[in-house]
């Protein structure tokens, strides 16, 4: 047996004393144990089977209405010292967190079976990708894991191999808000969760080990494991560069990861293929350039909003062999939630009680499907790829309304961190004529960066070491309003247009203009043909305004001085850089 195998052993062994299960199960994961643990669920009301005529294989789960969602406030990152935690994690010692969550694990499993799940977080062959196990008491985690990750007998193999895993311990517990924490020990490579059988809280897989852990790992072992979707962009000559593109919540990752180009760009041989929707890992390769993988192997979408309009791809995806989440049915059994726009209409909400509009929506707003990333149909091939693919560009992006156009290029690698670092989206301030209110988001990472972000800002930057062929790095803002209060861009398929240019850039074939905020294109530089945009848009969508972003620079330069001395001085250095140009153009 190999020492991997044997330390799991154990540590199953140790979980077992303190949890007191009923009975003990290894996944293999195979159609046989999927059925059987599908059919317990199904007997026991945690799945309920829906329409298999219009959804063959899909079912229904309902979680507690206490438990729909993540909870950062209970999320914990449990560093020796509270500086490797940064102010942008709450933190707890490992002796304390252990502690507190270990007392609640105390015989928490009695009168139910321990399931031990060995995953994969990437093809199961390459390089690139890290294992893990999670122990959960939950069958309906063990099923929602075996979409998301590559589970069972492959994964202990490799287990068996290295020389080391992620271990990973949940319980439901009694689902008692007041009984709930998520707990990682990144030192350890260690995540303990408690009391939420919900999403991210309870697929340990997912943000806690593919984010918070893998981001710590990577720090050491000299990659980035980062919140980004992964696009290929095929030109009609059958040449296909890669993009990752990160954004924080409610901006499109989703819709721009299964984009369909505008028609006339499919008549010509445009095509998008889909790598990854959530989460990407990147490691120089050989020849310095960056290759990424998708360490998932499903979809874990939000329902509300997909429609045949807004992500047809999505929606033909989750058409057969899903896991939806809270979300409401029809009269005939079908699934159901706001924005899906397909004629029919909800009997039952979330909750399972009758549906009325005036109490609460069919489908939570966080509502989910699971789904295996196989059946999308622009599902790359590239995907399963073990040396990943290269990528050509990486994009920042929020919802903002005011100010920052539709697109630029950073200057060069310090600039583009500095974009990523001091990215975010607007809010509405509540008080009457107050302005819009900036909650920087960096590299969307602001949740699920499992170290302090200054040394995260070091680390980008470290990966600049002058051998390494680094990727262009983008900004856009696909969320610019006009007076009226409308976007201005029309979004969706036609941010292909913009894509283009992008990778115009990286092959030095497309013009911009210099601006101390990075390049931009002009009006001409985009293929606009069949876009109607108004004078407005025009004008707001491809300049930009001196005196607001000498502002926003301003508030950058506040915002980095926040991490305190751990901040690389070269974001400081390049965010005056850029103060100083945009003052140097000042009107005399």
């Amino acid at each position: 047996m190999g020492s991997q195998l044997a330390a799991l052993n154990e540590w199953v062994t140790e979980v077992a004393e303190l949890t007191g299960p009923d009975a003990i199960h290894w996944c293999d994961g195979s159609d046989v144990e999927n059925a059987a643990l599908v059919a317990q669920m199904q007997a026991d009301g945690t799945l309920i089977e829906l329409n298999q005529q219009t959804h063959p294989g899909s079912w229904l789960h309902r979680s507690d209405p206490d438990d729909v969602a993540r909870v950062e406030h209970l999320t914990f990152v449990c560093t020796t010292e509270q500086d490797d935690a940064g102010p942008n994690n709450h933190w707890m010692s490992p002796a304390d967190g252990h502690a507190k969550v270990d007392a609640l694990f105390d015989g928490c499993m009695a009168g139910r079976t321990m399931y031990v799940v060995p995953y994969c977080m990437g093809p199961i062959d390459s390089p690139l990708s890290r294992c893990g196990v999670e122990i959960t008491d939950s069958p309906y985690v063990v099923a929602n894991m075996r979409i998301m990750t590559r589970m069972g007998a492959p994964a202990l193999a490799r287990i068996e191999q290295e020389k080391s895993f992620v271990k990973g311990l949940h319980s439901v517990g009694e689902l008692d808000p007041e009984r709930r924490f998520i707990m990682h020990f990144p030192e350890e490579l260690t995540i303990k969760s408690y009391g939420s059988g919900y999403g991210g809280n309870a697929l340990l897989g997912k943000k806690c080990h593919a984010l918070r852990i893998a981001s710590h790992q990577a720090k050491s072992e000299g990659w980035l494991a980062e919140h980004m979707l992964i696009l290929g962009l095929e030109n009609p000559q059958g040449e296909t560069h890669y993009i990752a593109a990160a954004f924080p919540s409610a901006c499109g990752k989703t819709n721009l990861a299964m984009l369909i180009p505008p028609e006339g760009y499919r008549v010509d041989g445009w095509k998008v293929w889909t790598v990854g929707d959530d989460i990407c890992w990147m490691r120089p390769g050989s020849d310095g350039r960056l290759y990424a993988i998708n360490p998932e192997a499903g979809f874990f979408g939000v329902a509300p909003g997909t429609s045949a309009s807004s992500n047809p791809n999505a929606l033909k995806s989750i058409q057969s062999n899903t896991i939806f989440t809270n979300v409401g049915v029809t009269a005939d059994n079908q699934p159901w939630w706001e924005g899906i726009d397909n004629g029919m209409s909800p009997v039952t909400d979330w909750r399972g009680e009758p549906y009325d509009a005036s109490k609460r929506p069919a489908a939570h707003p966080n509502s989910r499907f699971t789904v295996s990333a196989k059946q999308c149909p622009c599902y790359s091939p590239e995907a399963e790829n073990p040396a990943g693919v290269p990528i050509s560009a990486i994009v920042f992006g929020g919802r903002r309304p005011s100010l920052v156009p539709l697109v630029f290029e950073a200057r060069d690698w310090t600039h583009g961190v500095l974009v990523g670092a001091a990215m975010g989206s607007e809010t509405t301030a509540a008080a009457s004529g107050a302005v819009g209110v900036m909650r920087r988001d960096p590299m969307a990472m602001k949740p699920f960066c499992g170290y302090n972000f200054a040394d995260y800002f070091a680390h980008w930057l470290s990966l600049d070491d002058g051998r390494n062929k680094l990727p262009k790095i983008f900004h856009v803002n696909w969320f610019r309003k006009g007076e009226d209060g409308k976007f201005l861009w029309p979004g969706f398929g036609e941010n292909l247009r913009v894509l283009e240019w992008m990778i115009g850039r990286v092959k030095d074939e497309a013009h911009a203009i210099e601006t101390p905020i990075g390049h931009l294109p002009t009006l001409d530089d985009l293929n606009l043909d069949g876009v109607s945009l108004s004078d407005e848009a025009r004008a707001k969508l491809f300049d930009f305004d001196r005196p607001g972003w000498k502002a926003e620079l301003d508030s950058i330069g506040d915002y980095l001085e926040g991490y305190g001395p751990r901040m690389p001085q070269a974001l400081k250095d390049e965010q005056q850089r850029i103060v100083k140009a945009l003052v140097a153009i000042e009107p005399s």
